[in-house]
């Protein structure tokens, strides 16, 4: 009797255990499906009630809608000028939510921190809204002078974490500075012209690193004792806090307040006015999406184009400089180590090919900026007959 009872369990043991396994292809290994998160909840109590047609009208005093296939509805800034870039007019600080964008723009608060930045070659760069709040949604560059970063383009979804992207950003879309100016509070005044952004490509090195700690979207991006080595300067962390009411992100001693609402999706809003991208490359140029000016406005805008270029121009140049003397100094510390006479033959022979092919490189980075601010000049002066 007690054996028919072990047999039976047996079977029934064996007979569960097939259910429960459900083999499939390993050659093909299930995917994990997306899920929406969301981020802290620290201020549960602070739930704004809001969606995403929010944005809409909130932005439309800055810029214009456009809809543009396949992202929808998106917004472009006006009055940011010809060589704007996101994440240039304003300040970087380290938070607990890691590197966190602070905005010099009173409707910085959306764009830099919810959804995210594209480029199109009539319209310039234009931002897809989304509701997941980050510190920035931007990528990463660093080597031994310069750090960068450029926005995460539209597609990139946080998911469980972002650490590298699907293709190569194009040059353009990077912002480099020296690292030295990285603290500064104006660094706008160091970004480097684009033409730049090639050949700094080479000499960095790229860290994506977004990830979920705690329920909170954290950009870690380059870490602190790189940040350090890189800046010459320590990093000061701040506590992030809720700004109760839209505006400029607050800094502070040791914190930093910056409006950011919970939102839901919103499929069925839309925009009041919304132009299509054919409406909109004619408009986003012309006096519809520029504010009036006088006559001595337009005058003082040539004059303030000279002084950019200006700056752009001594910019470019110093940093070239200073890239041909540190390559001049490595060469001088291997010659030091060096102690066979042949050795140190080879190592002038070298170094003085890669400085030969540097300037060459350098030439032609002037010769781009050149065409560039001529074009500008051309634009700025047409504009100037239409509207006189």
């Amino acid at each position: 009797m007690k054996k028919q009872v072990w047999l039976i369990l047996l079977m029934a043991l064996l007979f569960s255990s097939c259910l429960i396994y459900v083999p499939y292809d390993e050659g093909q290994a299930p995917q994990p499906q997306p899920r929406e998160r969301t981020y802290d909840r620290d201020y549960e109590n602070y739930y704004s009630g809001m969606d995403t047609s929010y944005f809409y009208g909130y932005l439309s005093p800055y810029g214009a809608w456009v809809y543009s296939s396949p992202y929808g509805y998106v917004w472009i800034p006006r009055q940011v000028g010809n060589r704007w870039r996101p994440y240039t007019y304003g300040r970087w600080i380290w938070t607990d939510y890691g590197w966190t964008w602070v905005s010099n723009y009173e409707w910085g608060w959306v764009p830099f921190h919810y959804g995210r930045w594209g480029w199109d070659d009539d319209l310039g760069w234009f931002w897809v809204p989304d509701t997941v709040w980050g510190p920035a949604w931007v990528t990463w560059r660093y080597g031994d002078f310069y750090i960068g970063w450029a926005p995460l383009p539209p597609g990139v979804f946080l998911g469980e974490g972002i650490y590298s992207l699907p293709y190569e950003l194009p040059h353009h879309c990077w912002t480099f500075i020296e690292g030295r100016y990285f603290w500064d509070e104006h660094f706008d005044r160091y970004v480097l012209p684009y033409e730049r952004n090639i050949s700094i490509i080479n000499l960095t090195v790229n860290k994506t690193n977004i990830y979920f700690r705690n329920n909170r979207v954290i950009n870690e991006g380059i870490d602190i004792d790189q940040m350090r080595k890189v800046t010459r300067h320590e990093v000061t962390k701040y506590e992030l806090k809720d700004l109760r009411r839209p505006g400029l992100t607050k800094v502070g001693f040791r914190d930093v307040e910056i409006y950011r609402p919970s939102l839901k999706k919103n499929e069925a809003a839309k925009p009041r006015v919304v132009l299509n991208k054919a409406e909109a490359k004619e408009k986003i140029s012309g006096p519809e999406v520029l504010e009036p000016r006088s006559r001595f406005e337009r005058d003082d805008e040539e004059s303030e184009l000279r002084k950019e270029q200006e700056q752009e121009r001594q910019l470019l140049e110093r940093s070239q400089e200073e890239e041909v003397i540190n390559l001049k100094r490595k060469a001088d510390e291997e010659k030091r180590l060096a102690r066979d006479p042949a050795d140190k033959e080879r190592i002038d022979k070298d170094y003085e090919a890669k400085i030969t092919e540097l300037k060459k490189s350098h030439e032609g980075e002037k010769s781009e900026l050149k065409k560039r601010q001529q074009k500008e000049e051309e634009q700025v002066k047409k504009k100037k007959i239409k509207k006189d």
